[in-house]
């Protein structure tokens, strides 16, 4: 059985996240602020409710809150669209059927009901995911702390598919200063051409909503940012298919991340992120196969049998490797985890940042899936030993196959094909 030794890939990952000299950007999903748990009175509680559910208990808390008859209507588009549809795909539907009928009615409404329900819909999202984040510390924070901890040669870069404003809070919170496509003070409007300008200092963070936020709006013949939480037209996934000035960010945002990824020695590390997402799978596709010297390394909270789309995509291509909780895709080799010998006297302590010993005979299992574990990780990049509540466990046994024989230097850097 081939297997992949988790800390050769740790310890060459937390030199880079320490130096501040790769091009680093993250590809945050929606799992990330589901990691986030807190109680009724939004405060940190392990064992509280999401912050922000994921896009599966997002769609069925917007169409639950919906109104009877909404839903009826509701019921009926279902049925055109693929099995277990995610908001932004009724939505989408929803808003395709407002353009396109005029006064023709369908399943009773026509094209000015239509777009009444799709305000209904971006109601109900802007009422799930304008929660503030909490006074207490919170992965967000760990994140942009590391951040903003190391001088870099080159910006970080920050890709998210999230309406929610929570990395914003994090960075204005820190006073450190990020760029999100948007110019100007009293009403900060978007500027596609800034996007492709690096002439920012590099302690300036890049932000980009790849499906648009609380509080954008067109106004005229521009997108404006608002500054409040209000859900608009502006939170819309059929990029393609909207109107010029409402399609202008998606079209900019997407070619942004095309840019990051087809730029030599680029490490892209994904977070919360499905790979359920069409358009921004696309990308990830036709970048990793047009550049071979960068990297993606998808962060997956469930075991690997569970995350299909992400380990179809690595297996195609060899610069994305997908770590799992109980194994990986790495070089396109399929494998389950084993750990090895230690590579330092600390290193044990270090390991239990990212893997966890079970008791009996149950496999240990890789925890870096979770954003908060991985935020974590980032921000400890630069310690040499962690302490821990609880006495370390003993070393896993055993070595490694030839698929490992490659460090992981290389497979992070992209320098080498697979």
């Amino acid at each position: 059985m081939t297997v992949h030794n988790p800390d050769r890939f740790m310890v060459d990952l937390r030199q880079i996240l320490s130096q501040g000299r790769k091009r680093i950007g993250l590809l945050i999903g929606a799992g990330a602020p589901a990691s986030v748990r807190v109680n009724d009175k939004n405060e940190i509680d392990e064992g509280g409710q999401p912050l922000i559910p994921d896009v599966k208990t997002l769609t069925a808390m917007v169409l639950n809150g919906l109104k009877a008859d909404d839903q009826k209507i509701i019921s009926q588009l279902v049925k055109d669209l693929e099995p277990n549809p995610n908001i932004e795909a009724v939505l989408t539907r929803v808003r395709q059927l407002s353009r396109a009928i005029g006064s023709v009615q369908v399943h009773g409404l026509d094209s000015d009901g239509y777009s009444s329900l799709a305000a209904r819909m971006c109601d109900e999202i802007g009422n799930a995911v304008s929660k503030e984040l909490p006074k207490q510390p919170t992965p967000f924070g760990e994140l942009v702390a590391w951040i903003g901890g190391t001088h870099r040669q080159h910006p970080v870069e920050l890709f998210t598919p999230n309406y929610d404003l929570l990395l914003e809070e994090c960075f204005e919170r820190a006073r450190l200063p990020y760029f999100d496509g948007f110019s100007g003070a009293h009403r900060p409007f978007f500027d596609p051409a800034s996007i492709t300008d690096d002439q920012l200092p590099s302690r300036w963070s890049r932000l980009w909503k790849l499906h648009g936020s609380l509080g954008w709006r067109v106004d005229g013949d521009t997108i404006v940012r608002t500054g409040d939480r209000n859900t608009t037209e502006l939170i819309y996934p059929d990029h393609l298919k909207y109107e010029q000035v409402s399609r202008q960010p998606y079209s900019a945002l997407f070619e942004r991340l095309r840019a990051f990824l087809t730029t030599p020695d680029s490490l892209l590390v994904c977070s919360g992120f499905s790979f359920s997402d069409a358009h921004i799978c696309a990308v990830l596709d036709e970048a990793l196969a047009a550049n071979t010297h960068t990297a993606v390394l998808a962060f997956q909270y469930r075991a690997l049998a569970d995350e299909a789309p992400a380990v179809s995509l690595a297996l195609r291509r060899p610069n994305l490797s997908v770590y799992a909780r109980d194994g990986a895709v790495i070089f396109g080799v399929k494998g389950a985890w084993k750990t090895g010998q230690s590579p330092t006297d600390e290193w044990e302590s270090i390991r239990q940042t990212f893997w966890q010993y079970q008791s009996g005979n149950a496999p240990a299992e890789f925890l870096l899936g979770d954003f908060a574990k991985l935020a974590r990780f980032f921000a400890m990049a630069h310690t040499t030993e962690v302490q821990h509540s609880t006495a370390s466990a003993p070393t896993g046994g055993g070595s490694v196959t030839d698929s490992d024989s490659s460090t992981a230097i290389q497979q992070i850097d992209g320098h080498k094909d697979a």
